[in-house]
């Protein structure tokens, strides 16, 4: 299992990851798809292979293909939101109304459950630090009738896939 090999690649300091990592897989407030594509798209986010593949290739396992790709797709398309959205905050007031300019027809067409797709790219913004993004899908997935322990939830995969990634990165440098 891919989780598995994740925890037995974390050193001794990331013990509490390990834990935290096999607390995640078992989560009661997300349904198998969300917390699967949450932590699919958060594993993308962390540009870290070895993370990206251990955990894509159990994702498979538990998503449709439909589900897989939009992940993916969530992914992607906050990697380019997440640093717009950034700098339009950092340049100021001038730049508020300025428009995007940039395709992202997959927030409108995802593929699956508006709900999920909103969780995952919400996920993925707090990983890029893009308080924007993050505060707009938490609206948005809050309106769709996600409970805010969901939201959570879903910022704690985020937190526990970059954490993991790191231990990853540093003992791969070693």
């Amino acid at each position: 299992m891919s989780i598995d090999n994740l925890k037995a690649a974390l050193p001794e300091y990331a013990k509490d990851q390990k834990l935290n990592l096999g607390a995640l897989t078992r989560s009661t407030e997300l349904n198998e798809q969300q917390l699967w594509g949450t932590m699919l798209a958060c594993a993308a986010a962390t540009r870290n292979d070895t993370v990206f593949a251990e955990i894509a290739d159990e994702a498979k396992e538990h998503l449709s293909e439909a589900a897989f790709e939009s992940a993916l797709g969530a992914a992607t398309v906050m990697a380019m939101n997440n640093v717009g959205y950034r700098a339009k905050h950092w340049l100021g007031d001038d730049f508020a109304q300025v428009k995007f300019g940039l395709r992202m027809n997959i927030i409108s067409k995802p593929g699956v459950d508006k709900a999920d797709f909103e969780l995952w790219s919400l996920a993925v913004s707090t990983i890029n630090g893009c308080e924007f993004c993050a505060v707009a899908h938490s609206n948005t997935v809050r309106e769709e009738g996600l409970t805010k322990e969901q939201v959570w939830e879903s910022v704690k995969v985020a937190a526990v896939m970059q954490a993991v990634a790191q231990a990853i990165q540093v003992e791969a440098a070693r």
